[in-house]
């Protein structure tokens, strides 16, 4: 049986400091996302520094919105019974999440487009498939820390994971669902996806970042429910599939809103 391997360490040691994989590629995504969006900002007449500028805002508060998100939706694992609270912190070794992360991010944005005069509709425009550009990258950070993946399958894309990292009552099933890279292949469809569709249908005033979170929680939702780590569960769904599903709603109500807004305009003006 064929199966994706799983990689042998996810830390490399450089004298006494730590590398990790998850760290670097946590970087490499912020890298890459500001980067498309500098190229994005730049071309629509916007200051090159403005991005560097509002990055500087939007990325620690995004992180530390992804990691609240995460102990908070987690607290079992850092506050339960013979847990250690001070691995909250340990944000290397995983658990993040992307919905704390656009909240987080969402808030240091608005506070650093307000100090800069910047309207923070256009600007979510333009980093939209930046964002999912990064979270293309950032997800194989899972992959390296063997977690986040789906139920067991023996399909030939099926991810072998290690003993230790095996779910109780699973020790003896060796190969599952490679949810991380159903998600990082989806994203990178979303990108692409809103690139099109921007142009297409003139998207603007934060309709393209809209249709960004639309199209990617279609996506988590039915990658969410493949996955077999521990979650809490509200009216049957598990919780980040329930977030999906509200922030999916928010975007096609706002995407609809627009266009109509959009088409009042243009009766008017003609």
């Amino acid at each position: 049986m064929t199966a994706i391997p799983s990689p042998s360490q996810s830390v490399w040691h450089l004298g006494p400091l730590p590398i990790r994989a998850y760290a670097l590629l946590m970087l490499l995504a912020v890298l890459v996302g500001v980067w498309v969006t500098r190229r994005r900002w730049v071309a629509r007449g916007g200051s090159p520094g403005a991005v560097a500028d509002i990055a500087t805002w939007a990325v620690p508060f995004g992180l530390v919105g992804a990691r609240l998100y995460h102990v908070a939706t987690a607290w079992q694992d850092y506050f339960g019974p013979g847990r250690n609270p001070l691995h909250a912190f340990a944000i290397w070794e995983g658990g993040i999440s992307i919905f704390g992360a656009l909240a987080g991010g969402a808030l240091g944005a608005w506070l650093a487009c307000r100090r800069y005069g910047i309207d923070l509709r256009d600007f979510a425009d333009a980093v939209a498939p930046g964002i999912a550009f990064g979270q293309a990258i950032a997800r194989w950070g899972n992959w390296f820390n063997q977690e986040l993946y789906g139920g067991p399958t023996t399909l030939p894309w099926a991810l072998e994971i290690d003993p230790a990292h095996r779910p109780p009552g699973l020790e003896s099933t060796a190969t599952y669902h490679p949810t991380f890279l159903y998600e990082s292949l989806w994203n990178l469809g979303v990108a692409g996806f809103v690139l099109w569709a921007e142009r297409r249908f003139r998207l603007d005033r934060g309709r393209t970042f809209a249709l960004y979170a639309a199209a990617y929680t279609t996506g988590r939702m039915w990658i969410e429910w493949l996955r077999i780590d521990p979650s809490y569960y509200v009216l049957g769904l598990r919780f980040n599939d329930l977030m999906a599903l509200l922030v999916f709603s928010a975007a096609v109500v706002y995407l609809v809103a627009g266009r109509r807004a959009r088409s009042g305009n243009a009766r008017l003006s003609g």
